[in-house]
């Protein structure tokens, strides 16, 4: 079970397609007693792997006390970053606090491209500093793509220039318009391109030998099957299953692209909201509406929870009209 916790909402950059909005600081972010507490928490619930995510977790400046209490629990801590700020010493500091993994944007392989969507100036070249860092000294990176329509062509490029770089995965996210990302929802893929471009993912991973996992675009799933690959993932969306997340001030989200508060940790522990929510159990029945209830893959894909809330009223438990698969016309594939 994954738990990612939005350390903080200041950054150095103001991406166009941020869900938390992230910028400047929050009002009322956890401090780092009630980091640790939540860190606790999200142990006694049983969780194994803690993402530390921001905005930008390394600006926090008690975030290797924050990881080494994470590994002290019993878990697994990694970074989702930008990159820019990993310098030699940082990457040696996250090392020696015991973080297993960064994950470091990149969203194309053209540097005026990624910096301007990024609102960062240096942000690609720096990014890259920051993974030749990690690799330097032996700390596992990956790569994190967001997929658009102006950079959909690039995406299996990437993957290539991942291996080159020595990075372990490429994760492409697949955008769902929440937060800045509504702006640019004209940006996103059609499901046509979205359908072609998971295929394409998936034929490249049967080529390459590090891992590659869209995000946010569940179908995956189902169509590594149809293609007769064995991924290792148990499912494809996994919102308030086996994940969730929690803001930079406590509050719970089932996933970070829902923009749903359930709780906030400072009322009530976070294993108490994890296990007696309403709504987190609503998703666990998996008792879909529309297609995504029919559908053969209903188990192993599920939809994108977030993406058919924002286009069904906030529906969380709509239909996923995104995805092309129809039952009727396919048969009955498990």
């Amino acid at each position: 079970m994954i738990m990612s916790w939005n350390t903080t909402n200041k950054c150095n950059m103001y991406c166009k397609h941020c869900y938390r909005e992230a910028g400047i600081k929050a009002q009322h972010e956890l401090n780092t007693v009630e980091g640790k507490s939540l860190i606790d928490e999200v142990a006694k619930a049983g969780f194994k792997i803690m993402v530390f995510s921001g905005g930008e977790p390394l600006v926090r400046s008690d975030i290797y006390d924050l990881i080494k209490h994470a590994v002290k629990v019993g878990l697994r801590p990694v970074i989702g970053s930008n990159g820019t700020l990993i310098t030699k010493r940082v990457a040696r500091e996250l090392k020696d606090a015991g973080v297993m993994g960064v994950g470091i944007s990149l969203d194309s392989l053209n540097p005026k491209k990624h910096d301007e969507f990024r609102n960062y100036t240096g942000g690609w070249r720096e990014a890259v500093i920051g993974m030749k860092n990690c690799r330097d000294i032996g700390l596992h990176f990956q790569i994190h793509t967001t997929v658009m329509n102006w950079n959909k062509d690039e995406i299996l490029d990437i993957t290539d220039f991942a291996i080159g770089m020595g990075a372990v995965a490429h994760h492409t996210f697949f955008l769902v318009p929440t937060g800045r990302g509504a702006d640019i929802e004209e940006e996103s893929l059609n499901p046509e391109q979205y359908e072609r471009l998971l295929k394409d993912i998936m034929l490249k991973q049967d080529d390459v030998n590090i891992e590659l996992k869209p995000t946010c675009a569940p179908e995956f799933m189902r169509i590594a099957k149809e293609m007769g690959m064995n991924p290792r993932f148990s499912r494809g969306c996994l919102a308030g299953t086996s994940y969730c997340i929690i803001s930079p001030n406590g509050d719970v989200q089932p996933c970070a692209y829902l923009n749903l508060p359930i709780g906030n940790i400072r009322e009530t522990p976070f294993s108490e909201i994890w296990r007696d929510n309403p709504i987190f159990k609503e998703l666990r029945t998996m008792n879909y509406k529309g297609k995504c209830g029919s559908c053969d893959y209903k188990k192993a894909c599920g939809g994108c929870r977030a993406r058919v809330a924002y286009y069904n009223d906030g529906d969380y438990m709509a239909g996923e009209d995104w995805c092309s698969y129809s039952s009727e016309k396919k048969g009955n594939k498990k």
